[in-house]
């Protein structure tokens, strides 16, 4: 009878150690450097379970595990401990991995998961080593899953979700899992009267609204994008207590979002009301409460039956600049004797940088120079110049950095590092021209991308050349006998003491441009400086460009010199592209006047006139439904003017003559690609959209580009038609692991541009039993891997309980028959420990991956062993 209690006494307190207590959790990771990360799993255990882990096994993905201990643990309220566990683990190379941690098991009587008190805690995290996409480290879940809900209220939870990197977050239900990260069979999402879902952008989990009471489990899927790329998701597992109670959740006012300069403090209150006059306590989580530099803080500022004030408080400075908006979670939780249910509500917060201040614009003849104040963000990382052409009088939203496109401001530039703030403005190289306001605002640029409010706007007009030239019109099509009218403005207000005269004007000309290659044309004398024009003739206009320059000499006698900066003007080319029955007409210049329309004619080619087809004020102009294959003749006339001392000069020019048959130039979009790896079958298969459903009418096919390098060139692989095929299952010849991009191929031969490279790893699939039996009867006689594939060698060695080497081999089939490496005979059985590198072909190159565990060496007393 004693032995009998013993044993049910022994039974009792291994169920009470084995008892259900796992509540909640998620797996976190930062990395440290390379392909080392460090995990936080983070887990919520019930307080009155025996069951207690000091530490946690690891699974991370790549056939390896290892032991996470506990660094912290903590009583939180309504029984619930919050326990910490970290571990650091270097991974063999680029790839995918899920990270698994479990735990028996499930509190018993969670009513959507069926016999749980028999499941597995598990809980999951993807990590994506991507040397194409950078480093990453997950978000932080700021708020904990400890909050109650109550049959017939809307139930709100939010994770708190926190990057650091700034990438972008979406949210998602999943299921929960099982053994090995698997989902659980069975497992069905809470009854709700109305619905339950989770807000795909504000990561709200919204239960509306519980029908029963009980306890419940669901799980939450947190993916990380970066640039449009996934790079990585988390889950948290969570339970939900549902209680049948007569109490109300308090109210949370509505609250709105907030955009703030860095250096400004931000102060807003709070005031949660409760509709059983319960007692209320208001707090907050969020990023800004965990910034290492001036972090963000409340207080109660008074407490009433029913009613609470909190004042939030948050002192920015340029640390906390970042791209992305601050997301804080206001929590309203009332005390009531029955029990506390909450409100939960966010707000997000966006806190910009300063501008600087544009502090002078020196204009030269083509060029200006712009000085502007050092940013008073020392963490910024540079600047970036926009200009216009014209004021737009911008006045920035309290909540929108950069300069909007609307404003017609371009990038023009950027400077690097904080004290660089200095820039030349020549158009590259090319040189501004002459007859526009050219405006300026600078930006303060982030390592995140992050901008600050745009500087003030600042207009300046370049120094106008002596003279100003008005026209350059090409006035005779002729290979042999063209012709064109150079004009300009008549030189007033010289200086005549230095300078008195008789004067002599030099016209030059490039064929070119921009004017590289200026040679003297002609020149004459001019008293009176009243001969403002010149017709260059007897020149072949049908080739283009020509660009003009006069220069202005004082020449008297012994004092001759060159008077002022000269100007350049070119005549009009009317730059044809050739489309799909259509022409496009791009009106190309270099001129020192604004252009404000220009009349584009058509060679008739019944009558050889040139007929007027349309005015564009733009600066192209296409001219469709024509036939391809077909020539079409054009020329232009603009309309242009330019102030000169107060006076507005107006000028026609124009353009020389173009011809230009139709033909379809325009490549298809890329098609959208994914690739996926069957690793028992040893392929991968590539399968893609049809861009002739959505963006094209005449693909007739594809190229496919690899690449088993992650940093080597791509190459064709292989061409596919017809276009209505898009699948391809690629059978690699030395590794599964390889990049590929695709492009469309239309019936013009036009290929489009590479669709997303798309990169995977190779299988590991290399994997070691636990046991094997070298006794001879031809079953399980050696040790030596599953099946495997693309493993160029291992380093194995095995050891026996005394740390004595007993074998070792490079033979990735390892073939170990059990026998001592120095004397042949059979090794005892028992338990051996290996370790063991295997080298496998990697998008990074030949990667090593280590593996270490035991295996079991058993056979029969007296039986043979194998030969």
């Amino acid at each position: 009878m004693k032995r009998s209690s013993l044993v049910v006494l022994m039974i009792l307190l291994t169920l009470n150690v084995m008892a259900t207590h796992n509540r909640a959790g998620e797996i976190t990771y930062k990395q440290i450097s390379g392909l080392t990360y460090e995990i936080t799993i983070t887990t919520f255990t019930y307080t009155l379970s025996a069951a207690d882990r000091n530490e946690l096994e690891v699974q991370w993905g790549d056939n390896t595990t290892s032991i996470a201990p506990r660094t912290d643990k903590v009583e939180l309220p309504n029984f619930y401990y919050h326990n910490t566990y970290v571990a650091q683990h270097t991974f063999p190379g680029p790839g995918t991995y899920l990270i698994v941690v479990q735990d028996p098991n499930r509190n018993f009587g969670v009513l959507n998961i069926p016999n749980s008190v028999n499941v597995v805690f598990s809980v999951k995290t993807t990590l994506v080593i991507n040397p194409v996409t950078g480093g990453n480290s997950t978000p932080v879940l700021l708020n904990f899953p400890i909050d109650k809900a109550a049959i017939g209220h809307v139930f709100i939870h939010n994770p708190g979700a926190f990057d650091y990197d700034g990438d972008s977050l979406a949210y998602s239900m999943t299921v929960c899992s099982e053994e090995g990260g698997k989902p659980i069979p069975g497992y069905t999402l809470p009854e709700a009267s109305d619905t339950i879902y989770v807000n795909p952008i504000s990561g709200d989990l919204v239960w509306d609204s519980p029908v029963d009471s009980g306890i419940y489990n669901v799980a939450m899927n947190i993916e990380e994008y970066r640039d449009g790329i996934k790079i990585g998701n988390i889950v948290r597992d969570m339970q939900i207590e549902v209680f049948n109670v007569k109490n109300d959740p308090p109210v949370n006012p509505p609250l709105k979002d907030f955009c703030v300069t860095a250096g400004d403090t931000l102060v807003f209150d709070v005031t949660a009301t409760d509709p059983n006059d319960d007692e209320v306590k208001t707090s907050f989580t969020g990023g800004p409460f965990i910034m290492d530099d001036s972090p963000a803080v409340y207080n109660t500022l008074e407490t009433k039956p029913g009613q609470t004030t909190t004042r939030f408080t948050w002192a920015t400075n340029c640390s906390h600049v970042r791209k992305k908006p601050y997301n804080v979670l206001v929590k309203s939780e009332d005390q009531n004797a029955e029990l506390s249910l909450v409100d939960i509500d966010e707000f997000k917060i966006k806190v910009l940088a300063p501008p600087t201040e544009i502090l002078k614009t020196i204009p030269a003849n083509n060029s200006v120079t712009l000085v502007w104040a050092r940013s008073s963000c020392d963490n910024a990382s540079g600047y970036e110049i926009f200009r216009s052409s014209k004021h737009y009088g911008y006045v920035p939203d309290s909540c929108t950095g950069g300069v909007p496109d609307f404003t017609g401001y371009t990038r023009i530039g950027e400077t690097s590092g904080l004290n660089d703030t200095v820039l030349i403005d020549n158009d590259n190289g090319e040189g501004l021209q002459q007859g526009f306001d050219y405006c300026y605002m600078v930006v303060v640029v982030f390592p995140d991308g992050a901008e600050s409010f745009p500087s003030q706007e600042v207009c300046t007009s370049l120094v106008p050349g002596i003279p100003a030239l008005t026209q350059a019109s090409v006035t005779a099509i002729d290979e042999n006998n063209g012709s064109v009218l150079v004009s300009w403005i008549k030189p007033t207000g010289l200086d005549t003491i230095p300078a008195p005269g008789p004067y002599e004007y030099v016209i030059y000309r490039s064929d070119d441009l921009w004017g590289n290659n200026f040679i003297p044309i002609y020149s004459f004398a001019s008293a009176d400086l009243n001969d403002t024009t010149y017709i260059n003739s007897g020149i072949n206009t049908l080739k283009y460009p020509y660009i003009y320059k006069v220069a202005l000499y004082n020449n008297t006698p012994g004092n001759r010199f060159l008077l002022g900066s000269q100007e350049t003007a070119s005549t009009l080319y009317p730059e044809p592209v050739a489309m799909d029955n259509a022409v496009q007409l791009n009106f190309v210049k270099n001129v020192p006047w604004v252009n404000q329309s220009y009349t584009v004619y058509r060679k008739n080619n019944n009558t050889g006139q040139f007929d007027s087809l349309a005015v564009s004020y733009e600066e192209s102009y296409v001219d469709s439904g024509l036939k391809n294959g077909t020539e079409y003749c054009y020329r232009v006339k603009s309309l242009g003017k330019r102030e000169n001392n107060g006076i507005m000069y107006y000028n026609e020019n124009w353009s020389h003559e173009i011809c230009v048959a139709p033909v379809d130039t325009f490549a298809p979009c890329p098609p959208d690609l994914t690739v996926v790896s069957s690793c028992d079958s040893l392929y991968n298969l590539l399968t893609w959209t049809n861009p002739n459903l959505s963006c094209a009418n005449d693909v007739t096919g594809y190229k496919i580009y690899y690449t088993t390098r992650i940093k080597q060139d791509m190459k064709l692989l292989t061409e596919i038609t017809p276009a209505t095929q898009t699948y391809y299952y690629h059978f690699p010849e030395n590794t599964m692991a390889g990049c590929y991009y695709i492009t469309a191929v239309d019936s013009f031969l036009n290929e489009s541009k590479p669709s997303m490279r798309w990169c995977i790893d190779n299988c590991t699939n290399y994997e070691l039993p636990n046991f094997f039996s070298p006794n001879g009867d031809n079953i399980n006689d050696e040790f030596r891997p599953g099946p495997y594939s693309f493993v160029q060698k291992v380093d194995m060695k095995i050891y026996n309980r005394y740390g004595t080497l007993v074998f070792e081999t490079n033979d990735p089939d390892i073939k170990w028959k059990g026998r001592d490496r120095k004397s042949n005979s059979m090794v005892p059985p028992g338990v051996y420990y290996y370790l063991c590198d295997v080298y496998e072909e990697r998008l990074t190159g030949l990667e090593v991956r280590n593996m270490v565990g035991f295996v079991h060496v058993f056979y029969e007393k007296g039986a043979r062993p194998s030969e």
